[in-house]
């Protein structure tokens, strides 16, 4: 569905079924150069199963109208312009990678707003090599390839995934590839710039969950310890294995674990 945020046009994935804001929902962020796809394995099973999904895509990428937005802050203060857009008081919500820093920038804005989180692939400082940004605004396969590539584990790499014939490597260059270059320069520009996951966490007041891949290249798992430490009750699950894009390369294990923290 169209949603109008801060009079501009945003684009929610629902999962197939219409979005009622009294019925449990749930707010799934992308990643840096992602769009809703990314949760494709999760959206229609939760909203199939008694939440109201919203796996949105964020300014400038995807389906919604642009330009994109370059700060983290300001990413969380948007996610609470588009809780107000679709009439939703409390939600649960989970990020993964950039979307993880949006998720919990927003539950610190208003922690009374949101009753679980779910962080995938995060750690509290996002460091991101400037070349890679260089790549990323010239345009072309490089930074896709290069992002797909780390993105995904070992395992991963090899095939093996549920979905016939789905190759996860190729799907993400696919997906990063269809990124608006300056958007996806802005994305891992913010996730480098912000410093301000610590003291964002410890005012996070709702149940959380940081679900890590033992073999996550680019946040890798033992580097979270510092943000899980700053939640009060945060709980971790490291997935053997797993690479960074974790919804992906364990989509059973992920949708498990988000039916019980959202």
């Amino acid at each position: 569905m169209d949603v109008v945020v801060a009079g501009r046009r945003v684009f929610v994935a629902t999962g197939g079924r219409p979005f009622d804001p009294a019925v449990a929902p749930v707010l799934l962020l992308h990643g840096a150069g992602m769009d809703h796809t990314a949760w494709g394995l999760q959206t229609r099973w939760l909203a199939h199963h008694g939440r109201s999904v919203l796996a949105v895509d964020l300014p400038g990428h995807g389906r919604s109208e642009g330009p994109g937005i370059a700060a983290i802050p300001e990413l969380g203060q948007w996610v609470l312009a588009l809780l107000d857009a679709v009439g939703a008081d409390t939600v649960g919500i989970a990020g993964h990678s950039m979307g993880a820093l949006v998720a919990l920038a927003a539950v610190a804005e208003a922690p009374q707003r949101f009753r679980g989180l779910a962080l995938l692939g995060v750690t509290p400082e996002m460091a991101v090599h400037p070349d890679l940004v260089a790549a990323a605004r010239a345009g072309g396969p490089e930074a896709p390839a290069l992002m797909s590539s780390w993105g995904f584990g070992t395992r991963a790499q090899f095939g093996g995934h549920k979905a016939p014939g789905l190759w996860m490597v190729g799907s993400g260059m696919r997906l990063i590839g269809e990124a608006d270059p300056e958007t996806l320069a802005r994305d891992l520009e913010a996730c480098a710039a912000w410093d301000g996951a610590l003291a964002s966490a410890a005012r996070v007041v709702c149940p959380t969950l940081l679900l890590l891949g033992e073999d996550d290249r680019m946040t890798p798992a033992g580097r979270a310890r510092p943000l899980a430490a700053a939640i009060a009750g945060a709980r971790t699950i490291v997935l053997p294995g797993c690479g960074h894009m974790i919804m992906i390369e364990r989509p059973d294990e992920t949708l498990a674990r988000l039916a019980e923290i959202l």
